[in-house]
């Protein structure tokens, strides 16, 4: 990550954010939220931050980073695409949704494409097994999928750039 002006700004300020929760019970995960809706994703040189300045080992904030699903390393695309792999979903085919997906965009599940524009992930149940097979884009579910709706789709979200 380059150390640009506004990249310091948001140093300065998550700064002054770990000076204000240190002292609190349980502060490194809202420590961690801050720094990547400031930064956008947890990428080593912000965790390698918020450890020195919380006087903590790096393996304690990679550890959560890795462990919870909410924290990203990377940046992620403009709209996160998830495939329910859940139980119903999986019966009824969402590896085949999850495959068109993959092909259409280029990239693997857990990646994001070059351009920034969608990031494709697997995910565990969505809540939507009577839709089987289910995808949510940002916050919009998309159900009774076959592999060949995903162009349609996806060019929804292509057309509004």
């Amino acid at each position: 990550m380059t150390n640009t002006a506004e990249n310091q700004a948001k140093y300065d300020e998550l700064k002054v954010y770990i000076s204000e929760m240190k002292e609190k019970p349980g502060p490194l995960m809202p420590i961690m939220q801050k720094a990547q809706e400031a930064f956008g994703s947890l990428p080593f040189e912000v965790q390698h931050f918020i450890a020195e300045e919380m006087g903590i080992p790096m393996t304690d904030v990679y550890g959560v980073a890795t462990f919870y699903s909410q924290f990203a390393l990377e940046p992620k695309g403009k709209h996160v695409i998830g495939v329910c792999m859940g139980t119903a979903c999986y019966v009824k085919k969402a590896d085949g949704v999850l495959n068109a997906l993959a092909d259409d965009l280029q990239v693997p599940p857990g990646d994001t494409t070059p351009d920034r524009l969608f990031t494709l992930e697997a995910t565990r149940c969505l809540g939507c097994c009577g839709l089987a097979p289910v995808i949510m884009i940002d916050d919009q579910v998309y159900g009774r999928l076959k592999p060949e709706d995903i162009p349609g789709i996806l060019d929804i979200y292509r057309k509004k750039q």
